[in-house]
């Protein structure tokens, strides 16, 4: 199994933290938020992960031992990782995709069994929603409610649930199940949908708007995952399906962020599984 991390942004927001290391090298409770993932994604089954690189990529220093120790781990440049967003940067790995896929955002922290939840996705897409995401948002400051990725989820004629839109500004807190963590699994179904979304997109420019982006170069993963919930002629149908979490994650962005994050992160992977 495969996993795919984009890794390429500065992460300014986090200010001296990554003036000389990227984002994903951050440490939170003693580790960088990239060796976490790793551990996580070897112990839930993946063998080979792929990692696109571009501030600094040079610096990211994967762990040679513990789980993650034995993972294949390949990189792929980014060269315009200044310039683009996390969309465009994801497709510098297209190649990578076809089989399917486990992916992450390279900023994000969680629980083990999270990594599991997404490798062992039957769905076409699976995405990892926190349903009890306005926990999260408690003295937030520096990164407000409106930049949540938050999830509407409806139930199809079986009762089956099926993410109806997803991303920043994208859907009412009130009618949100919860929030996107940044963790999801593609099948080989789930990734030609991707691709389709992506080339139909591509095909009226890098600078054509695009779903909630000024821009398709500046685009999220989201806009494309709301690509294919409405769909088109040219993107093949696909279930877009929640994999419900309920907190023991944090996404780092801030250092309001990184503080507070600090004294959870360990706590999360304790057998008991009453920590959150």
């Amino acid at each position: 199994m495969r996993a795919i991390i984009v890794a390429a942004g500065r992460g300014r927001r986090l200010g001296p933290e990554t003036s000389e290391i990227p984002k994903c090298m951050v440490a939170v409770g003693g580790r960088p938020i990239l060796h976490r993932q790793l551990d996580a994604l070897a112990l839930a089954g993946v063998s080979e992960v792929v990692i696109v690189r571009g501030y600094l990529g040079e610096r990211i220093a994967p762990p040679t031992t513990g789980p993650a120790g034995k993972l294949a781990i390949n990189f792929i440049e980014n060269p315009r990782w200044a310039e683009n967003n996390i969309l465009a940067s994801l497709f510098y790995a297209e190649e990578a995709m076809e089989t399917g896929f486990v992916f992450s955002y390279s900023d994000i922290v969680f629980a083990r069994d999270h990594a599991r939840l997404a490798a062992e996705s039957s769905a076409d897409i699976g995405l990892v929603v926190d349903r009890r995401w306005e926990e999260t948002y408690v003295g937030r400051l520096d990164h407000p409610l409106p930049e949540a990725e938050l999830t509407a989820v409806s139930d199809d004629a079986r009762g089956v649930p099926r993410v109806t839109q997803v991303g920043k500004g994208a859907v009412p807190a009130p009618q949100a199940i919860g929030e996107f963590t940044g963790l999801a699994r593609f099948s080989s179904a789930g990734a030609r949908a991707l691709s389709a979304a992506w080339h139909e997109a591509l095909a009226g420019g890098l600078d054509r708007p695009y779903g909630r982006a000024p821009a398709l170069r500046v685009a999220y993963l989201t806009d494309a995952l709301n690509a294919i919930i409405a769909g088109s002629s040219r993107i093949p149908e696909t279930r877009i399906s929640p994999l419900y979490i309920d907190g023991r994650w944090r996404e780092i962005d801030t250092q309001e962020d990184l503080s507070r994050a600090h004294a959870l992160v360990d706590a999360w992977d304790v057998p008991s599984g009453d920590a959150r």
